[in-house]
């Protein structure tokens, strides 16, 4: 079975579509899918399962749209992914530790996408790029670092020049469920 990380996008955010946790992991295991846990209240959702990330994504889409009315879209990551995404940033130690000292709320977070962006549309993307907003596109992952603040950033409220949808999580969350992913995989191996 492999493990996997579902992340959703839009979920609990500002009163708006509205999920309780344990009624996801419910739902989500009616699917079959074994060993669901959550992290945190914005539809990050670990759990093993022998299928593949195309038939979950949309296993998982159209049983959230089901049981809670939610259209989100869904991004899947195995856990061997979101290992690599936390273990190839892009920016140094020196860049994340001076981002950290003069940014408001997080500095370092990641944009999940279903595909990778097409070149023109990263170009377009990555023409927002300032000394104060950092990225750099890995495939289907966009590295963020903020200097000032995520909130009103010309890099974060462009996300739609890529011309997919994604979501973002903060460098801590993406810590925590490669964290929770590897005590699955310890378990496993006892």
């Amino acid at each position: 079975m492999t493990i996997y990380i579902a992340l959703l996008r839009g979920i609990n955010v500002g009163g708006h579509n509205k999920i309780i946790m344990a009624e996801l992991r419910n739902s989500l295991e009616q699917l079959g899918l074994q060993n669901v846990k959550t992290y945190i209240q914005s539809g990050n959702i670990l759990f093993e399962s022998d299928e593949t990330e195309e038939l979950l994504q949309s296993k998982i889409h159209n049983k959230i749209k089901d049981d809670f009315g939610v259209s989100s879209v869904v991004i899947i990551r195995t856990a061997e992914e979101i290992q690599q995404i936390v273990s190839q940033s892009p920016f140094s130690k020196q860049e994340i530790s001076e981002a950290d000292n003069t940014c408001k709320g997080e500095c370092l977070h990641v944009a999940l996408l279903p595909t990778a962006p097409s070149i023109a549309n990263s170009d377009k993307f990555l023409s927002f790029v300032n000394e104060r907003e950092l990225s750099v596109i890995n495939g289907r992952d966009v590295y963020l670092l903020f200097y000032d603040s995520i909130r009103n950033a010309k890099l974060g409220n462009n996300l739609k020049k890529l011309e997919i949808p994604a979501t973002v999580r903060n460098w801590k969350t993406l810590m925590k469920l490669s964290s929770m992913a590897e005590e699955v995989k310890h378990m496993k191996s006892e």
